[in-house]
């Protein structure tokens, strides 16, 4: 197989590490008086079982070609307050996509801890 066409360099992944870093994750770690995770871990088994279902559930709805939206979020609860992204099936793999709510989001990500520096 060969790579994929949006994939981007190692040197390019440590940048945009470091902006969000410098622009967002220290004013978060400022505000919340302690780091905050910055990365979520899914294994690719569960990704690829989430992608299926998407992909059967979109094709029951006439979608052919679904698209994943990630959205960041932030757990409230006694166990974690740190933030998480979940994924959201979308009626299009377009950016003007509209997120479909028949099918349930997805969740429950591996946080590093302390936060891993790419």
């Amino acid at each position: 197989m060969n790579k994929p066409i949006k994939c981007i360099s190692v040197q390019e992944a440590r940048t945009l590490q470091d902006n969000w870093v410098n622009s967002r994750g220290t004013s978060i770690q400022n505000l919340r008086n302690e780091e905050d995770s910055r990365e979520v871990v899914y294994s690719v088994a569960e990704l690829e079982e989430f992608l299926a279902y998407v992909k059967s559930q979109s094709l029951k709805k006439g979608i052919a070609n679904p698209g994943v939206r990630i959205y960041f979020a932030s757990y409230n609860d006694a166990k974690s307050t740190r933030a998480t992204v979940f994924l959201s099936a979308t009626d299009s793999g377009d950016a003007d996509s509209n997120n479909d709510y028949d099918i349930s989001p997805f969740n429950k990500a591996g946080n590093g801890w302390p936060p891993n520096i790419y």
